[in-house]
């Protein structure tokens, strides 16, 4: 009952605190409510925190979803003989014997 006893100290020297703070019940809600706001596995703190790393995550989820779909064109046009060697010829500088290549940069 001490913290009762200091909380009115300090509205009998502050007056413009209303006299609802005083009351029991009020104190017992805001103190359950800090509780949960700041305290255990689902606070508010630690739900943003969720929520933040879920969209990052999603955010993942959606660039790999494009680079998947970006390497399955390139398998599928790799799957034709011509183009696989149009390919080689073009990103590793291939050629067949007796070929002369020239490199443009």
């Amino acid at each position: 009952m001490k913290l009762i006893d200091d909380i009115k100290d300090y509205v009998a020297k502050h007056p413009w605190i209303d006299r609802w703070v005083i009351n029991k019940y009020t104190i017992t809600t805001v103190l359950f409510g800090l509780f949960f706001l700041f305290v255990g596995d689902q606070s508010l703190i630690r739900q943003l925190k969720r929520a933040r790393k879920m969209h990052d995550l999603q955010e993942q989820i959606r660039e790999s979803r494009e680079n998947i779909s970006t390497y399955q064109r390139e398998l599928d046009y790799l799957a034709n003989p011509d183009s696989l060697e149009r390919y080689a010829r073009e990103h590793y500088h291939m050629h067949t014997p007796n070929e002369d290549v020239y490199i443009v940069k």
